[in-house]
């Protein structure tokens, strides 16, 4: 048969990174078709009033400073009207090409007239696929700006409890706002972990039930991406919410202080579970070359008893089986029978030697 020629491999070039000048709005991310969509809450105490646009510019009109407002931005793939709610609202230019470039990592920048945060949102979808959203916001003295990919979000209750007047939030400025939305994104994380859990020990009882080995390796090193990603996506909102609470800036407000730090601890958590779920990932995968190693330990010692067994027999096979002529058991009239009958001797001897040394 001929050989097969050896094909060298193509060589893989990477992919040239875009290096656009500092404070370029241009969005980064896979939805860039979605449409710009305002969601817009402007309340107070005694007031409230919630719509929904697709006209950037009625944004322009909430200048009251009695009032808090928050705008909900969904959809950052038209850097124009990024761009113009930016220079409405004075962002600086490199905040505006943060907004919309979507590896930043969550961070927490300091102005003299608003703060700039990013962080990430996770949720799974309905096909279980583990989703991570980046989210930007801006928090200035009487307004709340934030950013996302699409639509869907974890901010209902918040928009419920600030339409019904539960709570604080009514009564509070635009730092307590801040803090709502991002207790929001922690308190999800805990749904996500749970959620996480669920897969885990789902995966656990499959390991020991030893069902589709092939599909359960694949499983678990999928799982093992998703906590890296959910990871890489939380440890550092701990700093940043770190730097917030011990902030001294103007705009947040002493009494805010307490529930940043009680936002803190609840991150510290968060991060101890992924930490804790990380090392069982791991656990399940030298749980599974575990077993699969026993397994092929029983088989290697059931072959080994088969061939220790046969070893005898074939010894006395081979003896029987050479070709003399004074050999004295050869013209006995039973000598057959006779040696079978030793061949199985000889087997219920070993398999009760076996059996007391807990071969078996």
């Amino acid at each position: 048969m001929a050989s097969k020629k050896y094909k060298r491999p193509s060589k893989i070039s990477p992919k040239k990174p875009s290096n656009p000048a500092p404070g370029t709005v241009s969005y980064s991310g896979k939805k860039s078709d979605l449409v710009t969509k305002l969601d817009i809450i402007d309340y107070s105490v005694d007031y409230f009033t919630k719509f929904e646009t697709y006209d950037i510019e009625e944004a322009f009109k909430f200048d009251d400073i009695k009032n808090i407002t928050w705008i909900n931005v969904n959809g950052l793939g038209n850097s124009e009207d990024i761009i113009a709610l930016g220079n409405h609202f004075d962002l600086h230019a490199l905040i505006q090409a943060d907004i919309v470039n979507t590896s930043q990592r969550p961070k927490l920048i300091e102005y003299q007239d608003y703060l700039f945060l990013v962080f990430k949102m996770l949720h799974y979808d309905e096909s279980e696929q583990l989703n991570i959203e980046h989210i930007s916001l801006v928090m200035g003295k009487d307004y709340v700006l934030t950013f996302q990919e699409s639509e869907g979000d974890v901010f209902n209750d918040l928009r419920e409890r600030l339409e019904n007047s539960k709570g604080r939030v009514r009564r509070s400025g635009s730092d307590y706002l801040t803090y709502a939305i991002l207790d929001a994104v922690v308190d999800n994380y805990f749904t996500v972990i749970i959620f996480m859990t669920n897969k885990i020990e789902l995966l656990e009882d499959q390991l020991f039930e030893g069902n589709a080995e092939a599909m359960l390796v694949a499983d678990i090193q999928e799982l093992k991406k998703e906590i890296i990603r959910i990871r890489r996506a939380v440890m550092p909102l701990r700093e940043v919410l770190n730097r917030l609470e011990k902030s001294e800036t103007e705009l947040i407000d002493p009494s805010t202080d307490k529930y940043l730090r009680d936002l803190y601890d609840n991150l510290v958590q968060v991060n101890e579970s992924i930490e804790i779920y990380r090392e069982m990932i791991w656990g399940l995968m030298d749980m599974h070359m575990t077993l699969s190693n026993n397994k092929m330990n029983e088989i290697m010692k059931v072959l080994t008893i088969m061939a220790s067994i046969f070893i005898p027999l074939t010894f006395i096979a081979g003896i029987y089986g050479m070709n003399f002529d004074n050999m004295p058991e050869l013209h006995y009239r039973n000598g057959y029978f006779y040696l079978l009958g030793f061949m199985l001797l000889v087997i219920i001897m070993m398999l009760w030697f076996f059996k007391r040394k807990k071969w078996l």
